[in-house]
């Protein structure tokens, strides 16, 4: 099933930060085909035309049968569904690599190609990749991909996926299968760039670049060439003598830009790779980076050396027709452009790991974010953690590159019952791999190990709400904060650390004023205000109790958009504005007590 360039959805390339030029999208129609009875290995529907034909039907990819843009739009369960294509290797694309991208596929998945079996990946919000040289030929070529989603049984991470067959509460329509861009990447050298890391260090002003490849070559090299708005910055190589090379760029006084809240200023990358002899068939990479780093002084959290108030809004990256998909690369940026004219400086990426074009956009605009994961819907046995775990790591290490991206929380809202060792072992884990940024354990009820103390908050009477976090800046009273809250250790960790109201605010407000109040569909945190201007009032409390309070460096509302029945957001599902966004604005745009 082939398709043309212009019937390619989401046609862009998906991963600015790690681009080849030789590429190929295969997003659009591929077959389609549901396995309720998970039994197509057993009937050999790889290799079978015929069986996979039967009932099969068409799918728009990258968009999941459960929403509307696949063109499927079913909302019911299947644990397993099936999908297929053919594709034609150009005549140029050989004597190199191949590889395969997907960007997310939800959840376990098996890869075929021309019938042989590749390999599989089991995570459903992550990317990976395969390297498919030894299976594929100049001509035409298919690919067949087994998912299984058992969101159901305990044991992966499902985020905001609705356990029933209607949306309800804070849960919503689910995604099974592809929902990111799958393409092919050809490489003209028998090796190539599997990964790297940027450090940046803006004291010394210098950045390092730890590359890992696929393979040991003898006389290889590697390339590291600095541009700032395509002028040549710096540029150093290194010779390689293993899988692993590292190389640390000077950057003149002269050159010296930094990235900053609402300043997204970056440098261009051009990474190479192979042997001097061969300049015309190296593995290249272009890609960026941002010169910022971030601290912990006291209660607060620098950005640049400076404290900055993080007024952040909860994102949990839902559309009304691509469901987990963004229809298109301008929506992603929207909603962030939508999120700054409101006055938010960043996200919390909620329950969810968001696609790397959105870090684009977050990079470019110099959007604060905190990188989550969707850790509801495991039951924390052994085996889900280990599920759990396996794709948190992938999460940091590909998003680790992102200037955006100011901190890291793996779980959100776990509860007592939790076993502690977990929790200290995520912290300890993401510690271990990103010493760049702070860490939370998990937000909202308890802290084993932590860089960082938050709660969530949904109390919408503004003068009880103010004065219940005025007691964090009397000892005496720091108790009161927490009277809604697991108490663990709170005495240490409020003296301690930083403070974060990572949730609040939630305010309803439906299409037509008062009707939320009466619709069951519908939701919101506490009573709607009455009318439009008793919503401001409501909104300028909350958001002034926090911004005027010496101990909170941080807060996140809830939330940017309305989600299915939640309607508690800024704007509604559809990007449409609720408010007079200038007015949020200037709420939003009073000066932080910490930042004084």
């Amino acid at each position: 099933m082939q398709n043309t360039a212009m019937s390619i959805p989401r046609p862009e390339f998906p991963n600015p930060q790690f681009e080849r030029k030789n590429w190929q999208n295969l997003n659009g129609k591929w077959q389609f085909k549901f396995d309720h009875g998970n039994s197509g290995e057993e009937r050999n529907i790889v290799n079978d035309a015929q069986i996979f034909d039967t009932d099969s039907m068409e799918i728009n990819v990258p968009f999941t049968y459960e929403s509307p843009l696949s063109g499927i739009n079913i909302k019911d369960f299947c644990e397993c569904v099936w999908y297929k294509r053919s594709f034609t290797l150009k005549n140029n694309w050989n004597n190199g690599r191949i590889l395969l991208h997907f960007g997310a596929v939800d959840y376990h998945a098996k890869v075929w190609i021309n019938g042989n079996y590749v390999s599989f990946h089991r995570g459903g919000m992550i990317s990976f990749c395969l390297d498919i040289t030894k299976y594929v030929h100049i001509g035409e070529n298919t690919v067949v991909v087994k998912v299984e989603d058992n969101m159901r049984g305990g044991k992966q991470p499902s985020g905001k996926q609705s356990f029933g067959y209607f949306s309800g509460g804070c849960n919503y329509t689910r995604t099974t299968g592809i929902w990111q861009t799958v393409w092919l990447e050809y490489i003209p050298f028998s090796s190539y760039i599997k990964d790297f890391k940027v450090y940046t260090d803006t004291a010394n002003l210098s950045v390092t670049i730890n590359a890992a490849f696929s393979d040991y070559m003898k006389n290889s090299e590697f390339l590291c060439e600095v541009f700032y708005k395509n002028k040549p910055v710096a540029s150093k190589s290194a010779k390689v003598n293993s899988t692993f090379a590292s190389v640390q760029i000077d950057i003149s006084k002269d050159n010296f830009h930094v990235w900053d809240v609402g300043k997204g200023e970056l440098y261009d990358l051009i990474l190479s790779y192979g042997t001097q002899e061969d300049n015309a068939n190296k593995d290249v990479v272009y890609s960026y980076f941002g010169m910022r780093n971030i601290a912990i002084d006291g209660y607060k959290v620098l950005i640049n050396g400076k404290s900055v108030f993080q007024r952040l809004v909860l994102d949990q990256g839902f559309y009304p027709d691509g469901t987990w998909t963004a229809p298109s690369a301008e929506a992603l940026k929207n909603d962030i452009m939508l999120s700054m004219e409101a006055g938010f400086n960043g996200a919390r990426l909620h329950q969810k790991i968001f696609e790397p074009l959105f870090h684009y956009y977050a990079d470019t605009l110099g959007y604060i974010t905190w990188g989550e994961h969707g850790n509801w819907g495991m039951d924390y046995s052994a085996e889900s953690y280990q599920n759990f775990m396996c794709e948190w790591i992938e999460e940091v290490n590909r998003d680790f590159n992102h200037p955006s991206i100011i901190g890291w929380c793996p779980h959100n809202e776990t509860w007592e019952g939790q076993r502690k060792e977990d929790l200290a072992y995520i912290y300890r884990t993401t510690k271990a791999i990103d010493p760049t940024r702070p860490v939370i354990d998990t937000s909202g009820y308890i802290h084993v190990e932590t860089d960082i103390f938050d709660c969530h908050d949904y109390d919408q009477d503004s003068a009880a709400f103010k004065a219940r976090y005025d007691a964090l800046i009397n000892p005496s009273k720091r108790e009161d904060v927490f009277q809604n809250h697991n108490k663990w250790d709170w005495k240490k960790i409020v003296a301690d650390y930083p403070y974060f109201v990572s949730e609040f605010g939630g305010t309803w407000w439906s299409e037509v004023s008062g009707e939320s109040q009466n619709n069951k569909q519908s939701w919101g945190y506490g009573q709607a205000p009455e009318d439009i201007e008793k919503f401001y009032a409501r909104f300028e409390g909350l958001v002034s109790a926090l911004l005027d309070n010496p101990r909170i460096f941080a807060f996140c509302y809830t939330q940017l958009t309305d989600v299915e029945q939640e309607q508690n957001g800024i704007v509604y599902y559809d990007r449409r504005k609720k408010f007079d966004m200038k007015r949020l604005h200037k709420i939003m745009a009073k000066k932080a007590a910490i930042e004084k």
